[in-house]
Parts: C-alpha cells; structure tokens; sequence
C-alpha cells in the first residue's frame, strides 16, 4: 500500500489553538500549506466529523482529505498486563482505514478521521518519568522476557500516522534510548519510512493478520495480506521486533483450513530470523450491536460474517459498552482448535497471548 492519495490526500486541517505553538504541530502545518485550517475548541468535539450519518462515501472522504491536531491533555499511562503491561498516552485517534469491526468508530462515529496529538515531547517525557519508576521487570512474563512494554497506538495506526508526522519518530528515538521498556502498536499497514528509524529492537511491531478472502471483506482501505507478511522480513532486517496479530478471529464455514493456508503462507515466506523471534496473539472477534446497525447501511457483506447470533452472546465490556462476543462454552473449544492448528503449522510462533 503506497501512503499516498489513495489513502491521504489532506485537504482541511481542523485544529486547536495551541497546535502552531508544539514544534510537531507547526511541522505538521507547514507539510499541508494549501489545505485549508479550521480552528476549534477541542479535537474531541467536532459534529461535522464525528458521526454515523451519510454514506461510506462522505466517511471515506472525510478519511482521506480531513485531519485533526490537538494537544493530549490526560499523559497518565493505564495498566494492561496483555498485549503490554502499559498503555501509553494515545499519539493519535482514529484512523484512515475503516475496518468493519473497529471498536473506536463505537465512541466518536464511523467517519472518524485520523486526530493527531502534536505534544510528543511531553508524552515522551511522561513515558521515560514512568519507566524510570519501574526499575528493570522482576521477572519474565507471557508479555516480554526483559522489558516493560507500553502499548504506543492504541486508538490508532502509527505506520499511517507516521506518513503525516515526525511525531512516531519521537516515540522510536524514545524506547531506544530507556534501557527497561520497548514500545509496541499494532498495524494494517506498510509504511517503509519506517525501516529508518533504527528501533534497535526497542520497538514491537505487531501486524494485523487474517486469511485474505476475509480480509478482502471486512479489512476496509488497509493493506493486503500478502504485503503485510512480506514486510516481516525487512522490518526484522531494520531492527523492529516483529509478531503477529491474528485478530479478529472471525468463525465461519471453513475457517481452518483459510488459516491454515495462512499459516503455511508465512512458514513459507519468512526467512529463518524472521520465524526464531514470531510471537503472535490470538484474539477471538467482539462485535457490538450499534456498529452492526451502522454496517447494515453501508456493508452488509461483511455483517454476514460479524453478526452471527447463532453462536454470538452478548457482553459488557469493561468500559461498560453493550458487546457480542462467541457463546463461552464454544468460544473456549475453538479458540484451543485454533491453537492446534497453528502449533501443528507454525510450530515456531509461540502464542503470547489469546482472548
């Protein structure tokens, strides 16, 4: 996927009034001079963005030609203890894809275009004021054998933010240099800029995987398949830690062998280094019922896969949020089917987590 006007073409800036006074927000300003700059009283609450109303259409416009900057009040980091020990303060919300099962669009709107938060260098600050807190990790965990990892793209894509600004860069520089904590995100995209930035293995990238068919379907305006396992290669060559994603894990008539194929795809294409230091995470689909209303309207395809109330049961998440996730008795046998079959195929990856 090239980041370019197939997936970003900035048109208008909306933004707050402190943005010019960040050096990442004037940088930021000064790469889109012909856009146009709309200023607003917070990057959370804009009404002709932030909504389910219109066509795919009007989100995908507003996806591609619209940006938001702002200034990240809260620099507080959350405890995980799964895919990180720590969530670090956001870099970012909201994306330029629009995957069909995206949990964010459920607290800000469908349309939700990428906001980036131009005050890096106070995050940064408070990331290393926390990891020096911390001393070294007691002890080896499900998580990482030797540092404190801390989730850096949680309500976001750094590989496309990092296409708008320097601000990913800041975060990479940072974990290089803090000598008990690694930074991770997850991705569905390739961006090679990133093969610069010389993590040293300080930073994890986790790309997002599942077979192609489905992919084809439910992972809107992202990176093919193929593309993302081909990148593993090169990314571990630049110094990135890299795993594997496989999330969501979407049931459906004949989904192991689909993963299967998946399975002996990467076996096939990684080279040797690349398999020694796979680790992966397994995390079955959660739905919602507000974002299958949304989907009816626009991509009903892919509801065909995501709503199955058959073998679905609803769940309140733990922000409280009205979810549907697979039936607990069913979800356990499969996602143990699921296991197998990657122990049998890719026996190398260890699985690091799974939900």
């Amino acid at each position: 996927m090239a980041l370019t006007r197939d997936l970003l073409d900035i048109r208008r800036i909306y933004h707050e009034a402190a943005v010019p006074d960040h050096r990442r927000g004037t940088e930021i300003l000064a790469r889109f001079p012909d856009a146009q700059r709309i200023l607003v009283p917070s990057h959370w609450n804009i009404p002709e963005l932030h909504g389910n109303a219109g066509s795919v259409e009007d989100w995908v416009r507003l996806k591609r030609s619209t940006l938001v900057l702002g200034v990240k009040k809260g620099l507080t980091m959350r405890p995980n203890g799964r895919s990180a020990h720590f969530i670090a303060p956001s870099t970012s919300n909201g994306c330029a894809m629009a995957c069909a099962y995206c949990y964010v669009p459920r607290r800000k709107g469908f349309s939700n275009p990428i906001s980036l938060f131009v005050n890096t260098e106070a995050a940064c600050a408070a990331i290393a004021r926390h990891a020096g807190r911390q001393g070294p990790l007691p002890e080896p965990d499900q998580i990482d054998p030797v540092h404190w990892v801390y989730d850096i793209g949680e309500n976001g894509d750094l590989s496309v933010d990092a296409a708008l600004t320097e601000g990913v860069r800041d975060f990479v520089a940072l974990f290089r240099g803090l000598p008990n904590a690694k930074a991770s995100f997850a991705t569905k995209a390739v961006n090679r800029d990133l093969l610069g930035y010389d993590p040293q293995g300080k930073t994890r990238i986790r790309f997002s995987l599942m077979p192609e068919t489905i992919a084809r379907v439910v992972d809107v305006r992202t990176a093919p398949i193929p593309e993302r396992i081909a990148a593993i290669d090169d990314f571990v060559a630049a110094g990135y830690e890299v795993h594997a994603n496989f999330s969501p894990v979407i049931l459906y008539e004949g989904w192991e062998a689909d993963w299967r194929a998946l399975f002996e795809q990467i076996a096939d294409t990684l080279s040797a280094r690349a398999r020694a230091q796979l680790r992966c995470e397994i995390i079955m689909l959660t739905h919602n019922a507000g974002l299958h209303q949304v989907n009816l309207g626009w991509h009903p395809k892919a509801e065909a896969l995501l709503w199955r109330p058959d073998i679905q049961e609803a769940k309140v998440s733990e922000g409280g949020g009205e979810n549907v996730r697979y039936r607990a008795g069913w979800k356990g046998r499969w996602l143990a089917r699921f296991k197998a079959l990657l122990a049998e195929t890719l026996p190398d990856c260890t699985v690091r987590y799974a939900f």
